[in-house]
């Protein structure tokens, strides 16, 4: 029965996505809904993100410095691992975890609390597409997610090198060296294609769960703890798919 259940809400989730793009908003409306998302979802997280990059750019630094026993190896290494780890990893899979507790939950909520408070029933008894309104706007604002990715890497790598240079584990133009060697440009494309992917589904699978949820207040805060966890689950999933299929050749 579960498992007839799941199939049943996949279903549900790809014919939602249908629904976004028939009937369209009209502009002169969408364009203000458009700017609102950006300024909650993506100006509003930047604090978030250049803060966790930032540190945890550096942590990775001090973490492969202090595992750098052996005096053969070179120190310039610090900035190479730091520079794979922020920019294949950390930056695009770790904080779209991060953003599927900020983001997600915000969504969820708000278009939960629109159906408990029928504001939803009210936009469809005005001939509006309320799926259109309320999630395409989403999408359109995620496209900036990238923006908000790369100063995730560029601050991580920053981190990293604060950390080590002022930690004292290695020189400046030993750990840029380090960041510079062996760059193959196309991991870069690599992270910007998964996050692409990511904004769609920390777009799409919140709204899902805000929008199809039946109750009351309580039930808003139980739609938001579980579409963070199925976003969740969806963004790990499909980075091993992707990386499998872009890197693993």
């Amino acid at each position: 029965m579960m498992l007839i259940r799941y199939i049943s809400q996949i279903g549900k989730y790809f014919l939602m996505i249908k629904e976004i793009f028939i009937k369209q908003t009209k502009w002169s409306v969408m364009k203000n809904l458009i700017f609102k998302e950006i300024d909650d979802l993506i100006i509003n997280s930047l604090g978030i993100v250049c803060f966790i990059s930032f540190f945890v750019g550096g942590v990775v630094s001090i973490q492969t410095a202090l595992n750098l026993t052996n005096p053969l190896i070179p120190t310039y290494l610090i900035g190479f691992a730091t520079r794979q780890s922020v920019i294949l990893e950390f930056a695009p899979t770790f904080i779209s975890v991060i953003m599927a507790g900020k983001m997600g939950s915000f969504i969820t909520s708000s278009i939960g609390t629109m159906r408990v408070t029928e504001q939803i029933d009210a936009l469809e008894v005005m001939g509006v597409n309320s799926l259109n309104y309320l999630v395409f706007p989403k999408i359109i604002a995620l496209l900036m997610y990238p923006f908000l990715i790369g100063i995730s890497m560029f601050l991580g790598v920053f981190g990293g090198w604060m950390a080590a240079v002022y930690g004292g584990f290695t020189s400046s133009e030993s750990f840029i060296t380090g960041v510079q060697l062996d760059f193959i440009p196309f991991h870069i494309t690599y992270a910007f294609i998964k996050t692409i992917i990511f904004a769609m589904l920390l777009a799409t699978i919140p709204s899902f769960h805000g929008y199809y949820m039946k109750g009351g207040a309580l039930e808003v805060g139980k739609a938001s703890t579980v579409s963070f966890v199925w976003t969740s689950v969806c963004i790990i999933t499909s980075n091993y798919i992707l990386t499998q299929l872009l890197l693993g050749s």
